[in-house]
């Protein structure tokens, strides 16, 4: 059964150790694509993945790359991680102050533009800017570690979203990055998310094809 819910896999949650195996065992399992999180120790309070591991994971992906740039003055590297295999790149408000140069320059990279806000960052903030990205990530836990517990509160956040995109007259892709498992992923979609991630629950599946289906809601 087809399903218009995406599956973005949180390599953050993954064996590190096996990376080349851990992204082909997402593959297998259905998900739609690989999520990558950047993190520069500055931004958010821990350092991940550089654009090195980004080109090791490329030489395995079969499925787009979803990158998440969790760093300051994001326009800075745009162009380092779409070459890298970036298909999505995503930048957080409020880590710039010229959103819309960050947003021209990933689009002329040739990668989808998304912008995303954190748990305390009220929608109006990204409001006049949906009309520009291919997609709009609500972190609903706070940005720099795997493993937290879902934001029941930031339901709210994507049901506003989600009323702003279904104004226009172009695909705008709501995503949730953040605690997601079966049953919260049944709560996001209603509140009008697409495209789920979900790193610790999918991973640490004994069935990680079944668990992708659990997402979906199928």
């Amino acid at each position: 059964m087809k399903s218009d819910i995406l599956v973005s896999a949180s390599l953050l949650g993954c064996d590190l150790s096996n990376l080349g195996k851990e992204v082909n065992r997402a593959q297998d399992s259905g998900v739609d694509w690989l999520h990558f999180d950047v993190m520069d120790g500055t931004f958010v309070p821990n350092i991940s993945f550089g654009q090195p591991v980004l080109e090791a994971v490329k030489k395995h992906a079969k499925v787009p790359i979803d990158t998440h740039l969790m760093i300051k003055d994001p326009i800075r590297y745009v162009e380092e991680f779409a070459k890298a295999g970036s298909k999505v790149i995503t930048f957080h408000i409020e880590a710039t102050r010229e959103p819309l140069m960050v947003i021209d320059r990933i689009r002329s990279c040739g990668a989808m533009p998304g912008i995303s806000v954190k748990p305390g960052t009220p929608v109006g903030m990204i409001k006049d800017l949906v009309p520009y990205v291919d997609l709009v990530l609500i972190m609903t836990v706070e940005p720099g570690f795997g493993g937290q517990g879902f934001i029941h509160e930031t339901l709210k956040k994507v049901s506003m979203v989600r009323a702003l995109t279904d104004k226009l007259d172009k695909k705008v892709h709501i995503e949730v990055d953040g605690g997601i498992n079966d049953k919260t992923a049944a709560e996001c979609r209603k509140a009008g998310a697409d495209v789920l991630v979900s790193g610790t629950y999918l991973f640490g599946s004994g069935d990680m094809a079944r668990s992708v289906g659990l997402i979906k809601g199928l």
